[in-house]
This record gives C-alpha cells, sequence and structure tokens, in this order.
C-alpha cells in the first residue's frame, strides 16, 4: 500500500507541509511514483511519522531523531542513544531553568525598587534611570 504526501499526514494526525520538511531533510524516504514523479510512501512510514512527533514532543531535536533512527536502520539498538541524549537535555534544561530563575528573581527586585522611584526623562546622562540603576544594584563590590 502506498500513500501521498496529503494521505500520510491525515494517517499520522500531521500537516502535509510536515511531510514535505521532514523528506526534504531525510527523515522520511518515500519512492516515486512513476508515472507522475509523485512522492509515495509505505505505510510504515505513518508508524516512523508518528515516532518523529512523539520524540520532538520528548525534547529531542530532529537532527537527534535522525541519529536515534539511523541507529534502528543499522540494527543497533537506539535506546541507549536515547537515553543518553535524554539525560544531556535534562541537565541543559536544568541549567536554563536556574537562569531563567535567577533572571526571574532580577526582573522583580528590578521592579520593586522602582515602584518607590519617580519618572525620569532623559537628560544627556541618562536614558531610562530605572534600568541605569538597576546595574549599579546588581554590580557586586
Amino acid at each position: 500500500m502506498t500513500l501521498t504526501v496529503h494521505e500520510l499526514a491525515e494517517r499520522a494526525d500531521t500537516t502535509s507541509h510536515a511531510v514535505r520538511y521532514y523528506t526534504r531533510i531525510g527523515l522520511l524516504e518515500p519512492g516515486r511514483n512513476p508515472d507522475n514523479g509523485y512522492k509515495l510512501f509505505a505505510y510504515d512510514d505513518v508508524q516512523r511519522l508518528r515516532f518523529i512527533r512523539q520524540a520532538k514532543t520528548l525534547g529531542f531535536t530532529l537532527s537527534e531523531i535522525a541519529e536515534v533512527l539511523h541507529d534502528a536502520q543499522q540494527g543497533r539498538s537506539p535506546c541507549p542513544r536515547a537515553r543518553a541524549l535524554i539525560t544531556r537535555r535534562i541537565e541543559e534544561n536544568r541549567r536554563h531553568i536556574a537562569e531563567l530563575t535567577e533572571l526571574q528573581q532580577r526582573m522583580e527586585k528590578a521592579l520593586l525598587s522602582w515602584s518607590e522611584m519617580p519618572d525620569g526623562m532623559p537628560d544627556g546622562h541618562t536614558v531610562c534611570h530605572l534600568i541605569e540603576s538597576s546595574e549599579k544594584s546588581s554590580r557586586t563590590p
């Protein structure tokens, strides 16, 4: 059984644009209709496309998904690579969350201190004294 781009997209609950993009970057490898040159997909591509979408929901990049698929195509278990990739992503996310938490705290501290400061006009020495005062308070001695 073969499927067109549109049929594959419908069966995998995605868009034709996504199918074309994944084909363009090599995650899907369709055959061609010899009569009209249209791309034709195997029914197995429905499962492959669903796998790609599921991996994306877990935070895998398309490049990482390609690596996992490559391992599977080579007859190797892709599970060790998947574990390593998601472990690395979890560590990256934790660092990013910590950075965002620090930023949020700086922003809240600035807003609190600004609530007691008057509005000002640029005077040639300052642009916005609120922002400029935040730099002074965030410096370490």
